[in-house]
């Protein structure tokens, strides 16, 4: 009912895919209902050991570790940068005097020393002030920031507050305590100023909002600034340039963007470099590559030339949006404008052709700039890795780790989390847990990308309590979840079948302050099509609309699958005919996506004509897109175009997945060659670890349409020592067999074993010994069987029972 409650709330046309107004964060985030009761199952267990043992205690939510390298922004304003440091040369003797005794070894008491600075009738303020302001700077850059807030606090408790407000120093020691991770005690040293009404000014707001900003706590940095803004305190543009960068790792939508910078320009403020280069970065997340080179028109004109940070996020930018040829002549312009590629710029590069699975030219990015003398680094290896393992090449994948590893190039924590996504989309949850303990052992910390990926993984395997219980985890650790992860559990509950559970999730999302974004709504809508609602995923779709978050490729593809799961294929029709027409961006994936839901169907013309597309674009097929050809070709029994794919796969390095055996045993299983089934099964426990229900119950399937139900029962019981739980469906192919092979008694005894062992039979497991008695002529025994039903099963209902009495009065008939 919860779900049918949230179904038809849907849209939410009271809510903005921006954020509303962001509170002040702590660590008590909402209680997720789905999360508290469930307990780990044994893999859970022992992954869970594996990050508790190390596993810091927390004051604060630990700011996670950077997964990726991006164009970085640079450091704004700062005159001095790559200069020698040195002390203000407006600090006085006693000053010098004090912070060479502080940097001598030896750690000297500090009231004694800091004692010519503590007489409250010591000279003038401005002099006391500048000497504090220098000891404090001079210990900060010598790397004694404890000493250096050490002292700050000494002298505030002898002079007091009213000494410090409206000079340099208060944004100074909010600086490091951000630098420290000190954020309570910077955001307490900030408002100990404003209760006692000293003037708090743009500054020592700019350092807190910086020192969130380092720390990753975007919203308390979004919160700080609205705060300031409050109290009538003009921002500056350092603070300007520092929120709308903060925008961007928010994903915040792109009109709330525009609007702070029309704010900025009212202000008086001319946007600089680092804003333009922050704004261009910001449209990375949603793919605007028409605004983002607007916005590299619009700073040509006024004459702020593009630098190595705007090419390079540029690119991202258009790598993000799959525009490769304009990637390669933004390429060209900077070749032109001598400014000379460099290894981020490659990165970027090879990162934009391996998302979109087009391995080859990112090899030959590769081999370019090593050409140049450029060497690639973990990030390069890693998007590499990352890129062949979504394909489905894992042996490659494995080549270029080994190959990095050979080179002397340590893998970073991305480069486990890429390789922790490997092997738990393949169901190697051994290997992928001896990555979890490679993590660990060289002293990585599992960060919040590691975490949604096992979300992900577990959700996509439907092991809902290690979803649940990852989660927990997760936010023992100290992550405070953030949009991306309920994103993450909305689809990990979705794959699980869990749709209440799923829409929980994400009215707590809401609850928590965190606004849609599109990766939202995307997940929203793969929710709908997998729970048939496609009416729903409709009417989400026109609010994307409606709200300014415009569809992607993804929205269209779940909008597919959601109308191939409701049989609505005139919709389907509709829908792709759009596509092919162009009204619809005709993206790879798209086509990707037609010939999955054209042979779930069994369109044969359909699938092979959207197949066909992706070869002529020369797109780069992908693990699953050709498991859904040798699927369909083997439904057909076209045991050539099945060899033809299965070649293609293996010419071209792909490793076959679960799915690619599972179709192979069901063309087996249907020729009759159950022998040949039964050895696929065995290959897949070689080398995918372990078949599913669906292997198991397809062999046995083989088996007992042939009257083989020993080696149905050994299939069988393989099943069970596998860890796996039969299910009904594998309950009702025995008892199928058995009425099949006039063995009526096995399969009345078979009924009573499911219903001692709480697997419930359904209408077909009743009927297939209904009719199997008919067909036989035996009908008085069918008759029995059904009016004896009620004693072997008290839990049978009276319109079931009226159901098997019409089925067998017809069948007598």
């Amino acid at each position: 009912m919860a779900a049918e409650k949230l179904i038809s709330s849907l849209p939410l046309s009271i809510r903005s895919p921006s954020p509303p107004t962001p509170r002040p964060f702590s660590l008590d985030s909402p209680t997720l209902s789905p999360i508290s009761t469930l307990s780990p199952s044994p893999l859970l267990q022992d992954l869970l050991r594996h990050s508790s043992s190390a596993s810091p205690s927390v004051t604060e939510p630990r700011r996670s570790l950077r997964t990726s390298r991006k164009p970085r922004l640079g450091r704004h304003h700062d005159s001095n940068r790559g200069k020698p440091w040195s002390v203000d040369p407006r600090v006085s003797l006693r000053g010098h005097h004090i912070i060479r005794s502080l940097l001598n070894p030896g750690s000297p008491e500090l009231e004694p020393v800091l004692r010519p600075l503590l007489n409250p009738a010591c000279d003038n303020p401005n002099s006391l002030l500048t000497d504090i302001l220098g000891i404090v700077e001079a210990l900060d850059f010598h790397k004694r920031s404890a000493t250096a807030l050490a002292v700050f606090d000494t002298a505030r408790r002898a002079h007091g507050d009213a000494l410090f407000s409206s000079t340099a120093i208060i944004p100074v020691v909010i600086g490091i305590m951000g630098r420290n991770g000190q954020l309570s005690a910077a955001a307490t040293l900030l408002d100990d100023f404003r209760t006692q009404h000293c003037p708090v000014d743009v500054y020592a707001y700019t350092s807190l909002i910086t020192a969130y900003s380092r720390n990753e706590r975007y919203r308390d940095a979004v919160s700080v600034f609205q705060q300031m803004e409050e109290e009538g305190i003009k921002p500056t543009l350092v603070t300007y340039n520092i929120v709308l960068n903060v925008y961007g790792k928010l994903f915040m939508p792109w009109h709330k963007i525009v609007s702070l910078v029309q704010f900025m320009k009212r202000d008086g403020i001319a946007p600089d470099r680092y804003t333009y280069n922050t704004l261009i970065s910001c449209c990375r997340r949603g793919s605007l590559h028409e605004e983002a080179i607007e916005l590299f028109k619009e700073m040509k004109s006024l004459g702020l030339g593009p630098d190595k940070v705007t090419y390079n996020v540029l690119l991202d930018v258009y790598g993000k949006s799959r525009k490769h040829e304009e990637a390669m002549e933004v390429l060209g312009e900077m070749d032109a404008n001598g400014i000379p590629p460099s290894l981020v710029t490659y990165n970027s590069l090879i990162s934009a052709y391996a998302k979109d699975g087009i391995l080859e030219e990112a090899m030959e990015l590769k081999v370019q700039m090593e050409a140049k003398g450029i060497e690639p680094d973990v990030v390069t290896y890693t998007t590499l890795i990352s890129g062949f393992e979504k394909v489905g090449k894992d042996e490659l994948a494995m080549r270029i780790f080994e190959e990095m590893e050979s080179k002397g190039c340590r893998p970073n924590l991305c480069t486990y989390n890429a390789l922790i996504k490997m092997h738990g989309n393949r169901g190697k949850f051994a290997d992928m847990m001896s990555v979890f303990g490679m993590l660990r052992s060289n002293g990585f910390t599992p960060d919040v990308v590691t975490w949604n990926s096992l979300l992900a993984i577990f959700g996509q395997n439907g092991m809902d309590t290690e979803v649940s219980g990852v989660f927990k985890e997760m936010r023992k650790a100290g992550f405070v979840p953030e949009r991306e992860t309920y994103n993450t559990l909305i689809s990990a509950f979705s794959r699980c079948g869990l749709f209440n559970q799923a829409m929980e999730i994400y009215e707590n999302m809401l609850t928590a302050g965190i606004g849609p974004d599109l990766s939202t709504y995307n997940a929203l809508m793969a929710a709908l099509a997998r729970g048939k609602h496609w009416q729903q995923a409709e009417k989400i779709l026109a609010e994307m609309k409606d709200l300014n978050c415009p569809p992607n490729e993804l929205t269209f593809c779940s909008l597919l699958h959601a109308y191939a799961n409701a049989k609505e294929l005139d919709r389907m029709k509709s829908l792709e005919e759009d596509i092919y027409g162009r009204v619809i961006e005709p993206r790879n994936i798209l086509f990707k996506t037609l010939v999955l839901v054209n042979s779930k169907n069994n369109l044969l013309a359909e699938t092979e004509r959207a197949f066909l597309e992706l070869r002529k674009r020369g797109c780069s097929l992908d693990i699953t897109t050709l498991n859904a050809m040798v699927s369909i070709y083997g439904r057909r029994q076209m045991l050539s175009k099945v060899n033809e794919i299965l070649n293609f796969m293996k010419e071209s390095g792909f490793t076959r997945t679960l799915t690619t055996y599972n179709s192979l045993i069901n063309i087996y299983s249907r020729l009759g060659d159950f022998e040949r089934a039964d050895g696929i099964l065995r290959e897949i426990k070689e080398k995918c670890g372990r078949p599913d229900l669906y292997s198991y119950n397809t062999v046995i399937y083989a088996y007992g349409k042939h009257g083989r139900m020993k080696e149905a029962s050994r299939i069988f019981s393989d099943l069970r020592a596998s860890g796996l739980k039969p299910d009904i469906v594998t309950y009702n192919i025995f008892v199928a067999s058995y009425v099949a092979n006039s063995m009526f008694v096995e399969a009345i005894d078979l009924v009573i074993y499911m219903i001692k062992h709480r697997c419930k039979p359904n209408e077909n497991t009743y009927n297939s010994i209904v009719d199997g008695y008919c067909k036989q002529g035996r009908r008085d025994e069918a008759s029995a069987f059904v009016q004896n039903l009620e004693q072997l099963n008290p839990g049978i209902s009276k319109e079931h029972l009226n159901r098997l009495s019409e089925r067998l009065a017809r069948s007598t008939a």
